[in-house]
């Protein structure tokens, strides 16, 4: 062999001693860089668990809550349904009671006032039997407008407390 040969066969020695020596570094490397990467994903992997853990408890603690609201809205409306119904069906009897003479609705006179002309003694004669203050009936027709307008009254107010119980539940 003539010394260039063994120049350029040590040369090439050399090269494959050098691509090896940086293949095999590079491969260390790429182990190192993997083990870290595995770690990495490893932590990625807890953190991410443990935010999905955090999101699905706020998620249930939410429902939980939403339920019990719904809940609650739903007594409440079977309670005032159950007012409303219980109203009208007073109602309806004390417009029936009305309606059959059963029942006469009058007011207080005022025996005092001179405007009237009502002269109605204030002590009771020997004449009656009733022994209260003076009391005219009402006509029939006006005491039933007068209990459509109070059972108006009581559906109003009914709804009215259904409402604030409801922004009660619903409102923070």
């Amino acid at each position: 062999m003539t010394p260039v040969q063994k120049l350029i066969g040590l040369g090439l020695a050399l090269l494959l001693a050098l691509a090896i020596g940086f293949g095999g570094a590079w491969q260390i490397q790429d182990w190192r860089m993997g083990e870290q990467l595995a770690m990495q994903a490893g932590l990625h992997k807890g953190d991410l668990a443990a935010i999905s853990n955090a999101a699905a408890a706020q998620a249930r603690k939410e429902q939980d809550k939403r339920l019990a609201t719904e809940q609650q809205l739903a007594a409440q409306d079977q309670q005032h349904t159950k007012e409303l119904s219980d109203a009208q069906r007073n109602q309806a009897r004390l417009r029936d009671r009305l309606a059959t003479s059963d029942l006469r609705l009058s007011v207080l006179l005022d025996a005092t006032d001179t405007a009237s002309r009502c002269d109605l003694p204030t002590a009771p004669g020997a004449a009656g039997v009733v022994h209260a203050a003076r009391r005219a009936q009402l006509d029939p027709a006006h005491a039933q407008r007068i209990i459509a307008i109070t059972d108006a009254g009581d559906q109003g107010l009914i709804a009215l407390r259904a409402c604030q119980a409801y922004v009660r539940a619903v409102a923070p």
